[in-house]
């Protein structure tokens, strides 16, 4: 259905989303080409030429010998899609819901910190396109901008807000209310990050922007962080590696918190929000799905960071499974880590996730060319998607589910083994 006239358009209450492969395909009538190919492997060649050294490595590296990584991978190829014929799908919808937001498809972007090394406007245009295309958008505390930028940037748009949790209740509560009165109306705890991963190439080149007073933005502009700047006798227009180095150790770097901390916070979430939604994000076992339900969380992100932070970790695609299974129907599930196109993100909720994050794939596309390059990658995978039900056979993302997947053992390794 790439074809403008098609009558079905008209009567689809989703948007024609397979019509940008048509624009692309037509540009060369008009003198011009694509913005850059968006092949996964293409993408990244791409962003590793237009990044500088510092930036490459940081959107680039993982845990130790990148192992979880490459399992997040390998776990997607053991699962096969099993297409259906002769359906009629010509007004199919990608539609879904999630939070009480009807969304254009059940893809977000992820939280990822410190865009401006990625681009100069750092997490405005990633916002903006995020509300253009409405699709959730999650800003990272470890972002570049002010939240109440980044807010005006997303309009309209649903867009959630990820924590990492300040060991400073004053500044963690400063930080929740700005975040609600911008608009961020979920709130995503992320678990797995109290201190990086050893992660080679950035030790090896003493390879991080904080330290270089680069992307504390979001902390600098706080009342209660400048307040503790003043006490700490650190001019922040003065001295901004200082400032930004506190910064960051106020929120990561080592000091973890324990599970008898999410009552306080889920409670000052909901007193704030009007009771709007809390999530975890970073679960990876049947115990911890189990833990979030006794202690009233409403959902859940099931990731492992794309493998930055624990080498040699069950890849999160093994762990969604297995945490369906346990508690499907308690919790609203979301995946992260490894999605590479549209055919990654219905196997991801054909076993039970409700939604997934992507985070890569935008951010090459952020490296490449800016608001343009997000918006590009967005829309083909938003293409690749609609494309995808056209000639799979399916009408509705609700229809995604284990019976569409001929699935292997979880041994069973479908692309080559990574070797030293």
């Amino acid at each position: 259905m790439s074809d403008p006239t098609n009558p079905n358009i008209q009567n689809r209450s989703t948007p024609q989303w397979a019509l940008y492969q048509r624009e692309n395909f037509w540009k060369l009538n008009d003198g011009a080409t694509p913005p850059f190919n968006t092949d996964p492997r293409k993408l990244e060649e791409a962003a590793h030429e237009k990044l500088t050294q510092a930036g490459w490595y940081y959107a680039s590296s993982n845990a130790g010998m990148s192992n979880t990584h490459v399992a997040n991978r390998q776990a997607f190829y053991r699962h096969r899609i099993i297409p259906r014929q002769l359906v009629d799908t010509n007004l199919r919808d990608t539609t879904t819901e999630i939070f009480g937001h009807k969304v254009s498809a059940p893809i977000g972007f992820a939280p990822i910190g410190i865009n401006k090394i990625y681009n100069p406007s750092a997490e405005v245009p990633v916002a903006k396109v995020a509300g253009e295309l409405n699709l959730p958008y999650c800003l990272s505390t470890a972002g570049s901008t002010a939240i109440e930028k980044v807010g005006q940037a997303n309009g309209a748009g649903p867009r959630f807000f990820q924590l990492y949790m300040p060991h400073d209740d004053e500044l963690t509560l400063s930080l929740l209310n700005r975040a609600w009165k911008s608009g961020f109306d979920a709130l995503i705890l992320t678990t797995d990050t109290w201190q990086l991963g050893w992660r080679h190439d950035d030790v090896a080149n003493s390879n991080y922007a904080f330290y270089r007073g680069i992307g504390a933005d979001l902390g600098l502009s706080d009342p209660v962080f400048q307040k503790r700047c003043r006490e700490s006798g650190i001019d922040i227009d003065k001295d901004v590696v200082a400032a930004s180095a506190k910064w960051i150790d106020s929120i990561w770097h080592g000091r973890a918190w324990a599970w008898e901390k999410i009552p306080w916070l889920i409670e000052q979430w909901k007193k704030i929000s009007g009771g709007r939604p809390f999530a975890i994000k970073g679960i990876q076992s049947v115990a911890d799905a189990k833990k979030c339900i006794e202690y009233g969380v409403d959902g859940i992100v099931v990731s492992n960071h794309a493998g930055r932070q624990v080498d040699g970790a069950v890849a999160s695609l093994d762990a969604l499974e297995k945490i369906v299974d346990a508690v499907g129907d308690k919790l609203y599930i979301m995946f992260d880590s490894g999605i590479r196109g549209a055919s990654d993100a219905v196997k991801a909720l054909a076993l039970g996730a409700r939604f997934v994050f992507v985070g890569r794939l935008w951010v090459w596309g952020l490296s490449i060319m800016g608001e343009e390059g997000v918006r590009h990658v967005m829309k083909s995978l938003l293409a690749d998607l609609d494309i995808f039900m056209c000639v799979s056979g399916f009408n509705s993302v609700k229809e995604f589910d284990r019976s569409i997947l001929e699935s292997y053992p979880p041994s069973s390794t479908l692309i080559p083994d990574k070797v030293l």
